[in-house]
């Protein structure tokens, strides 16, 4: 009697088993789908800083002379006025054309590094690429408009180096 009461148990608790069975892989799938997504958003996060680095890298290399080049402009502003003063007296001897050539040879350095002048004479007022140190009356001129270049600014690839020093167009005022 003893195996019949066995297999009844066996039996009757066969339901038992399958259910808590089923309850048991509905959760272990449940916990696959969790750890599914959870291994896709690692994998997207992942990518998405790979690209972020690459991009980052792609900057910095691009910029890389970014400070050398600002090091340098105050250079090459000494070397313009060095000929101003030669044009303004006079002399266009040698020493002259040698200042020209190195100024002129700094330039092409930079330009190759992607560092350009700001050209502003005659355009409008940007505040992105001009610095306004003064407003000067000017008849036949809009309001705002570049006058004078004081200082020239520059600009690497699309990044303000230096803004350009510049005095701008005002209102003539008129007297009534």
């Amino acid at each position: 009697m003893s195996d019949s009461t066995d297999t009844n148990n066996v039996a009757a608790d066969a339901p038992d088993d399958v259910a808590g069975l089923k309850t048991q892989l509905q959760a272990a799938e449940k916990e696959r789908v969790e750890y599914l997504a959870q291994a896709k958003r690692a994998r997207a996060d992942f990518e998405n800083y790979q690209k972020r680095v690459q991009r980052d890298a792609a900057q910095e290399r691009l910029y890389a002379v970014y400070s050398f080049a600002g090091d340098i402009l105050p250079a090459i502003d000494n070397l313009e006025r060095a000929l101003d003063a030669a044009k303004q007296g006079g002399d266009v001897g040698s020493l002259a054309q040698g200042v020209g050539m190195v100024q002129t040879m700094l330039l092409d350095i930079l330009k190759r590094h992607g560092v350009t002048r700001i050209d502003a004479q005659d355009r409008p007022f940007d505040p992105n690429l001009h610095q306004a140190v003064m407003q000067v009356p000017t008849a036949g001129k809009p309001p705002m408009t570049v006058v004078q270049v004081l200082e020239n600014g520059y600009q690497m690839h699309e990044r303000v180096l230096r803004p350009a020093r510049v005095a701008v167009s005002s209102t003539t005022d008129k007297p009534e």
